[in-house]
């Protein structure tokens, strides 16, 4: 069953990941998963890592791995702030892997209550969900 279209925007600080009408987009945010159709209530929601599905049609998806950041839905338009968006091809496993280590082993070694040990757990998080994307 098609659903009635509205925009999306996917921005990194590198620019422009996504821009097109939909009938769907998949996120997860803090709280929980969420999922958006057209004339979906005001939102505003702090993002999670983790796999953001954007759904052209039922049949056509474009997925990303998703970092931190921000969901904005109002005016029947949705805007993603995210430090990272990259497809699933774009996402190179050992790369990835090697980061996770490197952040695992600071959060370790940094002062429980540090903001180093704060950015380390959140680096944590971020490349364990893009690994799982990428899988």
């Amino acid at each position: 069953m098609a659903h009635k279209k509205f925009p999306v925007e996917v921005l990194t600080p590198e620019g422009e990941a996504f821009s097109d009408e939909v009938e769907m987009v998949s996120t997860k945010t803090m709280l929980g998963s969420i999922g958006l159709l057209a004339n979906h209530e005001p939102v505003l929601a702090t993002l999670a890592p983790g796999e953001l599905r954007i759904y052209r049609t039922e049949s056509e998806i474009v997925r990303f791995a998703q970092a931190e950041g921000y969901l904005q839905f109002a005016g029947n338009r949705a805007l993603l702030l995210v430090e990272e968006a990259l497809r699933p091809d774009q996402l190179e496993r050992s790369e990835l892997e090697g980061k996770l280590a490197t952040a695992r082993s600071t959060a370790e070694s940094a002062q429980e209550g540090s903001e180093e040990r704060a950015t380390a757990l959140r680096e944590v998080r971020r490349y364990e969900a893009f690994l799982a994307v990428g899988q």
